[in-house]
């Protein structure tokens, strides 16, 4: 239980973490950058974040219960992408760095499909959760990309 307890919580920490950067900067800064057309309403990312860091916090737990060499590789590697997705906030909309934010979602998205290859090992249904998770992160990468070059 308690296994399945923090791994439900920390990702969802680590979105609030996250929030406290997006809250101060989404009315001020962000709501003046150039974005691209096909840039959801700001009212969409809290909602989909949400989903996703239960998702992700239920393939953490699918691998964490395992006993096995490879399970505890990839709880490790989950909470090295959780910590670039943490950072990836404060960059963004706290030092208001577009390009290096740019730079880590890249690193995400890397460590993403590091992940689902890995956890399909010990259990596929965890690889399977952290899809959402990719195509998001896909999504919110060209976003990123865009925003960068057009302002």
């Amino acid at each position: 239980m308690k296994k399945l307890s923090l791994s439900l919580i920390l990702p969802q920490l680590a979105g609030g973490i996250g929030a406290f950067f997006t809250i101060s900067s989404i009315n001020s800064w962000y709501r003046y950058l150039n974005k691209p057309t096909f840039s959801p309403p700001n009212w969409v990312f809290g909602p989909v974040w949400f989903v996703l860091y239960l998702l992700m916090g239920l393939a953490l737990y699918l691998n964490w219960i395992k006993k096995t060499k490879q399970a505890k590789l990839n709880v490790r590697l989950f909470f090295i992408q959780l910590f670039f997705n943490l950072i990836w906030t404060p960059v963004f909309f706290g030092m208001k760095n577009l390009f290096l934010s740019l730079l880590i979602i890249f690193i995400i998205w890397l460590l993403i499909i590091v992940m689902i290859f890995q956890f399909y090992k010990v259990n596929k249904p965890s690889s399977w959760l952290l899809l959402p998770y990719f195509f998001w992160v896909s999504f919110a990468g060209l976003l990123n990309y865009f925003i960068w070059k057009l302002n």
